[in-house]
């Protein structure tokens, strides 16, 4: 199973579009969020040699801007394209991604959209005090799980534990995307990163909204483990 970044706020090369929010592709087909420009999004992805033809859906974390913004110049370009979402996204996505003549397929539990690939589906989560459901997509692979997040509003450790409600007996060998750890102290990540070791996740690769605190104390609790995540980089499994 294979991982590329394709947008994010750091890069392997000047060449590629950096920004706010993230996209990954995983194994050629299934897009998870889609950064915050559709334009940036398609030139990486024509930069990394990436035919839009080989897509087979996109896997949509939560309803911001940052993680939406490319789905549309999708959807423009491939009718009919398959759109996972939380049951509680806004009307107003629901209605454009039906307007372009997307399929929403809305989750409010596991799915198995590929084979060894699933979505949580709905967790709930909050933002600015409002409620903000999210969805994280999981890999099952020969060395454990990988767990891809895209903002983790419900909390990281609220996600894998969810995760592991599934797939009670899967080691967790990465959790890498959005932390949500930007304005978190110095003492909340330290636990965290503990927890996230109590916890068994064998390696993390936080990015975007995690915040470089987070990367520096995760960075020196995880070690040789810690792995760095850029746009245009083709992540090891």
């Amino acid at each position: 199973m294979r991982i590329l970044d394709l947008f994010d706020k750091e890069t392997i090369d000047k060449k590629f579009h950096i920004g706010w929010g993230l996209s990954f592709l995983i194994d050629n087909s299934i897009l998870f969020d889609t950064g915050e420009k559709g334009d940036w999004l398609i030139a990486n992805m024509r930069k990394l040699r990436i035919n839009l033809d080989t897509l087979e859906a996109v896997v949509i974390s939560h309803d911001h801007w940052d993680h939406t913004g490319g789905l549309w110049d999708i959807l423009k370009l491939k009718k009919g394209m398959k759109v996972y979402g939380c049951t509680n996204f806004s009307k107003e996505f629901k209605d454009k991604v039906a307007k372009l003549q997307g399929e929403l397929i809305l989750a409010d539990r596991f799915v198995e959209i590929a084979k060894d690939i699933f979505i949580t589906g709905e967790i709930p989560g909050a933002y600015n005090d409002k409620y903000m459901p999210e969805q994280a997509v999981v890999l099952k692979t020969r060395k454990g799980l990988i767990i891809i997040t895209g903002c983790a509003h419900p909390g990281i450790l609220k996600i894998i534990e969810k995760v592991k409600t599934k797939f009670l007996k899967e080691p967790v060998n990465l959790v890498l995307g959005g932390f949500h750890l930007l304005d978190a102290d110095k003492r909340a990540i330290e636990l965290i990163g503990i927890n996230l070791q109590k916890k068994g996740v064998i390696k993390v690769g936080p990015t975007h909204c995690s915040g470089e605190a987070a990367a520096e104390i995760l960075k020196k609790q995880y070690g040789k483990n810690f792995i760095p995540i850029k746009t245009g980089q083709r992540i090891k499994i």
